[in-house]
């Protein structure tokens, strides 16, 4: 009765914030992250090309395939030919939300697949309410695009996805990295905390600035790593990803709730794969509490907590982030 409540509230906050702003981009504002509109969608095609390495964040064409008859939105990069690199985004968040920097700096030594999972964007289909739900049609895209063995980055909500991924699927994740992450029942993870709603609700002029707040702390360094964070989000002007709907935030905030709720996290000794676990020391969005525990508790796990950092920690630090993770995916153990 409790969870259900928490979860209620939570989509009723949701809710109310999208009416008071008109518009969907509005309402995104309102959530935290921005998806600007699409403005053309390339053709559906499983195949990678001979010249893929010549794309970048920016310039990398959006696809179609489907996945249990949802046409999921994805793009495909970087340098071919080794274990793809697959992210996992966070709530409400699109392809276009992702940070060029660190997509095009892992790019750099790898193929990385961006997507928008069921409902999301530029992608068909309903939203799942349940991490499982989500995670089924990511096993389901990989599959349909014949990757046989792939790396997972997932950011938030991702996290969360990437994790039941590699739980399910340990023949198909070969190593996992988790930002801004939790495990199931973790501290403050059955809502939205209080910091993070008091952020959703407070004045913002611009999306912008709402990222500031949540992504960032309030030390002149942050800030200043947030406005260079967020200047790089606007880099991409053709074929943006399309909004999220009004359905989006209230399905991801009951898949929030389901995860947080009270249950047994013995789960996480049955993911054996090399884990790096990834936090801002100051994350009001998941406390850097359920980082430690992830590590603690996961078999192969190691983390990186940066200093003065919030929920985008690997925004405000996008090289010494991006040298990290390159050093743990191509780490011969």
């Amino acid at each position: 009765m409790k969870d259900n409540l928490m979860q209620a509230n939570s989509s009723t906050l949701i809710a109310t914030l999208m009416r008071r702003t008109p518009g969907i981009v509005a309402a995104l504002a309102i959530a935290g992250w921005l998806a600007l509109p699409l403005s053309a969608t390339a053709a559906a095609a499983g195949n990678v090309s001979s010249t893929v390495a010549s794309y970048t964040h920016a310039t990398a064409s959006t696809r179609h395939i489907d996945v249990d008859g949802a046409s999921l939105a994805y793009r495909r990069f970087g340098k071919p030919g080794g274990v793809p690199l697959v992210f996992f985004q966070h709530f409400v968040g699109t392809m276009d939300s992702w940070d060029p920097a660190v997509v095009d700096g892992l790019a750099g030594g790898r193929e990385v697949i961006l997507f928008d999972n069921a409902g999301v964007a530029g992608s068909g289909g309903d939203v799942p309410p349940t991490v499982e739900g989500m995670a089924r049609y990511a096993i389901g895209l990989l599959q349909a695009l014949q990757v046989r063995k792939a790396d997972l980055l997932g950011f938030s909500l991702g996290s969360l996805v990437a994790q039941q991924v590699a739980l399910e699927r340990p023949d198909l994740a070969r190593r996992v990295i988790l930002v801004g992450s939790g495990p199931r029942a973790g501290v403050g993870m059955a809502s939205l905390t209080p910091e993070f709603k008091a952020m959703l609700g407070k004045p913002h002029a611009t999306p912008d600035d709402l990222l500031l707040d949540v992504f960032f702390t309030r030390s002149p360094a942050s800030q200043a790593a947030g406005q260079a964070f967020v200047q790089r989000l606007h880099q991409r002007t053709a074929d943006r990803d399309t909004d999220v709907n009004e359905k989006v935030a209230p399905a991801q905030v009951a898949a929030f709730a389901d995860w947080g709720r009270p249950q047994d996290d013995g789960y996480l000794l049955r993911i054996g794969q090399p884990v790096l676990v990834v936090s801002g020391g100051g994350d009001i969005v998941h406390y850097p509490v359920n980082a430690f525990n992830l590590q603690q508790k996961l078999p192969d796990a190691q983390l990186v907590l940066y200093p003065d950092a919030s929920h985008g920690a690997i925004y405000q630090y996008p090289q010494r982030f991006i040298a990290e993770a390159a050093l743990f995916l191509d780490r011969a153990d």
